[in-house]
């Protein structure tokens, strides 16, 4: 049981037609984790885990994930912006290749350059204050990433 790894274009013809989809925001303290509607439409945040060891933090997942009855995995890959990729999204990776190994799920790496700064200025100008956001800004950060693929699997199927 090892579950495949791949680009939102590779998923998008192997993921079933319904099934909500997770969305992980990999930090190095916390998990920010959100979750889509089987119709895969709209995310919303779920949980913050804060980091221990892999093996705790999988098991949570994957508990989340399975009473949820999720479809698949969208981890956020932080790639620099100019497009490589540094120590952050090799442990994004690293997770990945660990985690394919409890799941059967999909797990597709999804670019999420700048999701935490885009979340944050939201959350300034809505006018949260810093303890608040502090307390939501994994979760929301793995909303961002959630949708950005949840949108591009509906370009994809719409042949745009």
């Amino acid at each position: 049981m090892v579950a495949p790894i791949l680009t939102i274009a590779e998923a998008a013809s192997l993921l079933a037609g319904r099934g909500g989809l997770f969305g992980l925001d990999l930090g190095t303290r916390t998990i920010g984790i959100a979750s889509s509607d089987p119709e895969r439409r709209l995310a919303a945040p779920v949980e913050t885990i804060a980091r221990k060891q892999f093996t705790p933090d999988a098991a949570r997942i994957l508990a989340l994930a399975t009473a949820r009855g999720t479809a698949g995995f969208v981890l956020g890959l932080p790639v620099n912006m100019d497009g490589s990729e540094g120590p952050r999204a090799q442990s994004t990776r690293a997770f990945a290749r660990n985690f394919a190994r409890l799941t059967e799920l999909p797990i597709i790496l999804w670019d999420e350059r700048l999701s935490t700064a885009a979340v944050e200025r939201e959350m300034i100008a809505t006018d949260m204050s810093r303890a608040r956001r502090a307390e939501v800004v994994d979760q929301q950060a793995a909303v961002f990433i959630l949708q950005g693929a949840l949108d591009r699997l509906r370009h994809i199927a719409e042949g745009r």
